[in-house]
């Protein structure tokens, strides 16, 4: 019944771009927080990026402020991540997850989970 499915992911060299993206079913999207997450094996999951309800608040960890951008279309109950200048310690397999009303930083704290997607950055 709900779906969270991402895609876009792919391989690409360092300083390249992909645009991820994540739709919605079978839930009110628009009473959701969106975050992406990623993980390498071996690594804890980590928050990458984070958006309001209405799109207006977002939030980027550090190693991705200033490449990463996040956005979401609620008309078509979709979120998406432009990644641009890629390096190759960005290779993960990126989760997109769905938190009901308020932001927050922590993966246990979203309802709702992806089946992720693979981000591969390699020359």
């Amino acid at each position: 019944e709900v779906q969270l499915q991402a895609s876009g992911g792919g391989l690409v060299q360092p300083g390249g771009s992909l645009r991820l993206s994540c739709a919605a079913s079978g839930f009110t999207f628009d009473d959701y927080v969106i975050g992406w997450f990623r993980q390498t094996p071996g690594k804890e999951r980590e928050g990458v990026s984070y958006i309001s309800i209405s799109g207006g608040t977002t939030y980027y960890a550090e190693p991705e402020k200033g490449r990463f951008t996040i956005s979401r279309d609620n008309a078509k109950n979709t979120v998406y991540l432009q990644m641009n200048s890629l390096k190759p310690e960005d290779t993960a397999i990126y989760y997109c997850a769905a938190r009901r009303f308020s932001m927050s930083k922590a993966d246990y704290d979203y309802d709702y989970w992806g089946q992720g997607t693979l981000v591969t950055v390699s020359s």
